[in-house]
């Protein structure tokens, strides 16, 4: 395959989501550059965009961290010493906050080729593993290995492309056969670093649902604005009509003697103004302009699509990030609550038909999700009789 024909493809041409957080089972059969998740709360839009994080990251602990943290679930557990220690709850990654020696977590594409999967499974570590344990517990602790397994040590362990990395996380519990929720978490910092065989991660990004902060504005421009300070401008002209003239960064980047703000030239003004006094609308353009640049060859994930956007400009919005995606190589997947926000991109994806747009209902019926898929014309016409999609 040519370089340009792997740019046509999205990097998730599809996806099939199994045992991770709240989400037992979830196949979308197709993907697009950019795909828009609608459904009632609670069905799993940002779940989904979870799973795409750690599929991106494959597995790596630094992003399922990440995602734990982003939901404020944590336990308190003791360290290597027996002191109390906040440390993230592993078992909020999986199906049921439960874990076992059988629990596994598998995000990929829908088309069966398991290699190219991420795999996160809870394991057994074995013998030539013990090492690992050496001096971490006291004498009343449980077996670690051998023949009595009532309460043994339990590892993570992600896989990916037939490569696998041990995490340095271990579980055990004191409390013998009982319920996985029995088990006890500690973080393990001697597993051998070189350990890591895990296929290079992909770059990926979230933007949302509140605005872009400040201080990650700035990082961000700093990485492109030399390439894409033009396209960023036209952004914002769609939001206040053809008025800006440039973007500057101001201010000073050490904290204690200022602050860095955003400022745009405006025509017919002779000073420039802040960015923020356009709105939220040219603020969350901007980010997304910025982002979608910073996000060449990985993933774009957009929390709530529509916060900040009037209705008026909502397809707008879209064939700025569907044009922008397509030249930088960004594979965006959305969550939204607002049929404003679902017309608006099913009017971008008609408007552009050199990127594919796909719009997915979640629809939730006790443990099950599932997945209702609208092509290109079958947007339209959702968005033209206003059928319900949210």
């Amino acid at each position: 395959m040519s370089s340009d024909q792997s740019r046509d493809l999205p990097h998730l041409p599809s996806l099939s989501v199994m045992g991770f957080r709240g989400i037992r089972e979830l196949h979308v059969p197709r993907l697009g550059r950019a795909t828009l998740l609608a459904g009632k709360n609670g069905t799993g839009k940002t779940t989904v965009l979870e799973a795409v994080r750690a599929y991106a990251a494959r597995g790596r602990e630094a992003t399922l961290s990440s995602v734990i943290r982003g939901r404020e679930e944590f336990l308190t557990t003791l360290d290597e010493d027996g002191d109390a220690l906040v440390a993230p709850n592993l078992a909020a990654l999986f199906h049921g906050r439960r874990v076992s020696a059988q629990s596994r977590i598998v995000i990929g594409p829908v088309d069966g080729q398991s290699r190219d999967s991420l795999n996160i499974e809870v394991v057994v570590p074995g013998e030539d593993q013990a090492d690992l344990f050496d001096g971490v517990f006291d004498d009343d602790a449980p077996p670690l290995l051998g023949s009595d397994m009532s309460a043994p040590v339990l590892m993570l362990q992600a896989s990916c492309g037939g490569r696998k990395r041990l995490m340095p996380w271990f579980m055990f519990s004191r409390q013998g056969r009982n319920s996985g929720a029995m088990y006890r978490f500690y973080r393990r910092y001697r597993v051998p670093v070189g350990n890591d065989d895990l296929p290079p991660a992909t770059a990926c990004q979230l933007l949302g649902p509140g605005l872009l902060r400040n201080d990650e504005a700035v990082r961000y421009w700093d990485s492109v604005v030399l390439r894409e300070e033009d396209r960023v401008v036209q952004a914002l002209n769609l939001v206040v009509a053809d008025t800006v003239e440039r973007v500057a960064l101001m201010g000073m980047r050490d904290e204690r003697r200022g602050t860095q703000r955003f400022e745009v030239r405006v025509r017919g003004r002779d000073e420039p103004v802040p960015l923020r006094s356009l709105g939220d609308g040219a603020v969350r353009f901007f980010g997304a302009a910025i982002v979608l640049a910073w996000s060449r060859n990985g993933f774009l994930l957009i929390d709530e699509a529509e916060n900040g956007i009037h209705h008026s400009v909502q397809a707008a919005f879209w064939r700025m990030v569907l044009r922008a995606a397509e030249a930088n190589n960004v594979q965006v997947i959305a969550t939204t609550h607002s049929f404003d926000c679902v017309r608006g991109f099913a009017q971008a994806v008609e408007d552009t038909p050199d990127a594919s747009g796909v719009l997915v209902r979640l629809e939730r019926d006790g443990d099950q999700t599932r997945a209702v898929t609208y092509e290109e014309d079958q947007m339209k016409s959702a968005a033209e009789y206003g059928i319900e999609v949210r």
